[in-house]
């Protein structure tokens, strides 16, 4: 026969050292702050297994009332570290229904219905854990093994909570007096103890996860524009063969030292900001910018013709010498020259098609600058500068 107060201290022990752990990894990490909101939930719950240890010895209404409400939020701050860490907005439609439910579940405790209190309680946290699971189930991105396991733990604590809601309701326990004592409470605490610990553990593989995904993702992208950097190129396209639907646009911003010198670098910035905006704004599947280093950007288009890559290439650089900088010495304009370099049929490679497209910007360069080139392309290489409207 299980010892109902030893399960329920093993499960604020367990509760406190998770936390404990948390913290310390937060104190490391600030960043990762939905680390801190796990740590504050178990916290909470908690001090809802000391307070429910205190009233199994000497129950009354308020420590009931107290005990319920930790169990709520609890698991609702819970709830809401999840949503943090999948990004899942509109944090008001959990908490308001929440509360709600507990100030249901304070009125009728305060009138005498303790039972009822229960069964308010534990039908909320079951919607809560239910909604964790969900959430991870169909919004996790990521390594999709430990999102499953974590919608695992959490359906099953849920159907914990449901038994225990369960037992009150059939045997018409609407008024305790005392704290539920029944074999679904016995195994709601051993399976608390369990899940909890496993979700603990998975919330550091989640952390350290993340932390992953973060660094991976600064070490190829530019600070500046946040584009791509020459590392992603290389990364995502480095082993690719390109085929004829496939070309790389290479654009060098026009004179862009002397608007550096005579502008100040933070107008340069400002420029180059622009032209990241310019290429966002034209952006579509099967389009990838980024930005090479300095005035040097690329565009990686797949899945396109020949004469539809021109086009896009050319209204790039049209809309951007329609942009104008505003700075302290009148507004400025600036223009860029492109070029662009197509796969073959048999499939070519990275660096074969990037050098075509730095030959066909070198012509553009020297053919006045201000327009898109393709080398062997007399109808396009020959025709006008794009306009700057």
């Amino acid at each position: 026969m299980l010892d109902f107060s030893s399960l329920l201290l093993a499960a604020a022990l367990s509760g406190t050292c998770l936390s404990i752990t948390m913290l310390a990894i937060w104190f490391t990490a600030p960043r990762a702050r939905f680390v801190l909101t796990v740590a504050c939930g178990i916290l909470v719950l908690v001090a809802h297994v000391v307070l429910f240890w205190q009233y199994t010895k000497e129950p009354n209404p308020w420590l009931c009332q107290a005990v319920l409400a930790l169990l709520s939020l609890g698991f609702l701050i819970i709830c809401l570290s999840a949503m943090q860490y999948l990004g899942v907005g509109n944090q008001g439609s959990v908490v308001v229904p929440t509360v709600t439910a507990m100030a249901v579940c304070a009125l009728v405790t305060y009138l005498g219905f303790d039972g009822v209190g229960f069964i308010i309680t534990y039908t909320t946290v079951t919607a809560l854990l239910a909604v964790i699971g969900v959430m991870f189930w169909t919004k996790g991105g990521h390594d999709r093994r430990i999102l499953l396991v974590v919608s695992f733990l959490s359906g099953t604590c849920a159907v914990s909570f449901a038994l225990c809601g369960a037992m009150l309701a059939i045997h018409g326990q609407w008024v305790l007096g005392v704290a539920p004592d029944n074999w679904a409470e016995r195994l709601n605490t051993v399976v608390a103890v369990a899940c909890m610990t496993g979700l603990g553990a998975l919330t550091l593989s989640l952390h350290h996860l993340q932390a992953q995904i973060e660094l991976k993702a600064e070490t190829l992208t530019d600070p500046l524009t946040g584009l791509m950097n020459r590392r992603a190129l290389n990364s995502l396209y480095g082993e690719r063969a390109f085929g004829p639907f496939m070309a790389v646009v290479m654009f060098d911003l026009d004179h862009f030292k002397r608007t550096n010198d005579l502008f100040g670098h933070p107008v340069g910035d400002k420029v180059l900001c622009r032209f990241a905006a310019i290429i966002r704004k034209y952006g579509r599947n099967g389009v990838d910018a980024f930005r090479l280093g300095g005035e040097e950007f690329a565009l990686v288009i797949s899945r396109m013709t020949e004469e539809k890559a021109y086009d896009l290439a050319s209204k790039i650089g049209v809309a951007f010498g329609a942009e104008v900088v505003p700075t302290p010495r009148g507004p400025l304009r600036s223009s860029v020259s492109g070029g662009i370099g197509f796969g073959a049929a048999g499939g070519s490679s990275l660096d074969e098609v990037l050098a075509e497209a730095d030959k066909a910007l070198y012509a553009a360069k020297h053919a006045g600058r201000n327009r898109v080139l393709v080398l062997d392309k007399e109808s396009k290489a020959g025709g006008p500068a794009l306009r700057s409207a």
